[in-house]
């Protein structure tokens, strides 16, 4: 029961980020960028409770991971302007899953036997047609369309940054806990260089230290939960808060839908979700 609550810190916390960040206010560098610091409060704290062995690769790697993070968290941010949280949120989830698992197979070769063929092109299909469902709006609205096509390409790029923070650390084989404080550091050198020009030291930043502290502690609850419950339900747990920013940015933010447009979006998280639980099972 223990490694089960741990699970699913990271879905509500992680899936509450984006929600929270907008209703605080500000834009996506002043956000980012207080993001950062509360993450990094929260990682020197975890540092000196649980001190890992720490060498140079580990550092290096670590803050190159943490400006990847960065990059991957201001875009994701920024594609809320054109798309709205409800959006945003599954199809970033949907790019990020896509990308991190054809890594995987391609150059970790993790699918090695028949059965986790089938449950990844499964899950890749269902992921796949979630994307395409969320996407899918009300036709005939060119300003809307025109925002998606911005917001979709912000998208690409924010997917890049989440992708290489996770996959740079699994190639060199960084251990959880010791990435934690590196990783807090590449995020704030990242989000620093990327909003210095855009006057992000406001009352906003500051607020979002606690958005900051929120994705902290979802990733400090993965960390925990994978020993317990294993990789597998630890990884399917954590998908499971696009339905919180989805749900949360049309009932709590007011983002207006048509009725088609809610029942798409609401198909597209179940397929997302499902594609993730899925590759989960992948998992050793």
């Amino acid at each position: 029961m223990e490694g089960i609550l741990f699970a699913l810190l990271p879905a509500v916390m992680w899936g509450s980020i984006v929600l929270v960040s907008v209703k605080l206010g500000g834009n996506a560098y002043s956000q980012t960028l207080g993001i950062t610091f509360g993450s990094m409060i929260f990682a020197i704290v975890m540092f000196f409770i649980n001190k890992p062995d720490m060498s140079t690769v580990v550092w290096v790697v670590g803050i190159i991971s943490g400006i990847s993070w960065a990059v991957g968290q201001l875009y994701q941010l920024n594609s809320v302007k054109y798309m709205g949280v409800s959006k945003t949120v599954p199809i970033s989830t949907g790019m990020q899953l896509l990308g991190t698992t054809l890594f995987g197979v391609i150059v970790f070769r993790e699918w090695t036997n028949t059965t986790t063929i089938v449950l990844g092109v499964i899950a890749l299909i269902c992921i796949i047609g979630g994307v395409i469902f969320t996407a899918l709006g009300k036709k005939g609205e060119d300003d809307k369309d025109e925002n998606f096509k911005k917001g979709l390409l912000v998208l690409v790029v924010s997917s890049l940054g989440f992708i290489g923070y996770v996959v740079i650390v699994r190639w060199f084989e960084i251990e959880g806990w010791a990435a934690i404080l590196p990783q807090s550091i590449g995020m704030l050198i990242g989000a620093l260089i990327l909003s210095v020009r855009h006057k992000p030291f406001t009352k906003y930043a500051f607020r979002n230290v606690l958005t900051g502290l929120i994705w902290a502690i979802g990733n400090i609850g993965l960390l925990l939960a994978n020993p317990k419950v294993g990789v597998a339900v630890g990884f399917s747990f954590s998908q499971m808060g696009i339905v919180i920013s989805t749900l949360g940015g049309i009932f709590l933010l007011g983002e207006k839908k048509s009725k088609r447009e809610l029942i798409f979006v609401i198909i597209g998280c179940a397929l997302v979700i499902a594609g993730g639980v899925l590759l989960g099972m992948t998992k050793r």
